[in-house]
């Protein structure tokens, strides 16, 4: 059975509505997948011209200059190898090696913590949407049976405590706040210790936006990871950096500075539905080395959905079916 088959197989038999998922990947499978399936229509054997079109469409999907090098050189040494005679053939091979560089198989599962409450902290220059991914991070965590609280260290920037208070209100969960310009740490400590008195399974915080000019928070953040793990050994569990899918490269330039103050065990990528440059997230994966959790794929609380590899690639391969 193709590699396509199989995949196509595995996402008919998922129960949570697949269709819906996948429809937020259009942007990316009619500019990507269409693309490249237009393209392949005119296949004509994998011809130095050939490869320099699938760099420029990988290119022109975000996918960056390094990552999409390395996706060329797989799909052209791969191509050596097999019988190579039409566009589902070739589509075949680049959804193929696209997963083999994802490697999904040697991805964590997401650290939980066995001896108390897991703290997940959730950080990332302001106005990518952390403050509202954490309600839907809660949302879907709470239909998992979680018991979730927020802690709202985001002190900084106005509205934001009320903001979380608000969602955290319509959820029917706990937010641990501190008053206007209080020190984010002291409110990550109080957070932390209702966490343990009350038997929280999972504690999400937020924190201020940082800029990559603001030395002074970097190391506010420092301090922040620090008091969490002196409240609960072995936390932060997880330490998630949020993306706006809509920035592309830029995104991936604003991790550096992160990776330089804490460590960044995975990604939450919003507004991927909203932006047709959906290969940034091979590049996430290839080029920092972290997998992406979560992604938004529309803005009701049910649209920040686990994200699966799987799903991604067949939405790109839809786009040859679309060129039948």
């Amino acid at each position: 059975m193709s590699f396509l088959q199989q995949l196509k197989d595995r996402i008919s038999r998922k129960e949570d509505n697949a269709d819906r998922y996948l429809d937020g990947y259009k942007k990316t499978r009619k500019s990507f997948g269409e693309k490249l399936g237009s393209m392949f229509r005119a296949f004509d054997g994998l011809t130095d011209d050939f490869l320099e079109q699938l760099m420029i469409l990988l290119l022109e999907a975000d996918v960056g200059v390094e990552t999409s090098e390395k996706i060329v050189d797989m799909v052209q040494k791969e191509g050596k190898n097999r019988f190579i005679r039409n566009a589902e053939d070739v589509m075949e091979c680049l959804v193929e090696q696209m997963s083999i560089l994802y490697d999904e198989k040697s991805i964590p599962e997401i650290k939980m913590n066995p001896n108390g409450p897991t703290v997940i902290l959730m950080v990332g220059v302001n106005g990518v949407g952390k403050t509202t991914s954490i309600a839907k991070l809660a949302n879907y965590y709470q239909k998992q049976g979680k018991v979730v609280a927020t802690a709202a260290a985001d002190t900084f920037r106005a509205g934001a405590v009320h903001q979380l208070e608000e969602w955290s209100n319509r959820l029917g969960i706990p937010c641990i706040k501190g008053k206007e310009n209080a020190d984010p740490s002291s409110v990550l400590v109080d957070a932390c210790r209702y966490a343990k008195e009350h038997n929280i399974d999972l504690l999400l915080a937020d924190t201020a936006g940082r800029l990559q000019n603001k030395a002074n928070l970097m190391k506010e953040l420092e301090k922040m990871h620090r008091v969490i793990g002196k409240e609960i050994p072995g936390g932060p569990q997880e330490t998630w950096l949020v993306i706006d899918a809509t920035t592309g490269q830029n995104g991936l330039h604003q991790a550096d500075v992160f990776f330089e103050s804490t460590k960044v065990t995975g990604i939450i990528l919003t507004k991927l539905d909203g932006t047709a440059k959906g290969g940034i997230v091979m590049a996430i994966r290839d080029q920092l080395h972290l997998p992406v959790r979560f992604v938004g794929l529309g803005e009701t609380m049910n649209d920040l959905r686990p994200f699966e590899i799987e799903e991604y690639l067949y939405s790109i391969a839809q786009g040859l079916e679309a060129n039948e």
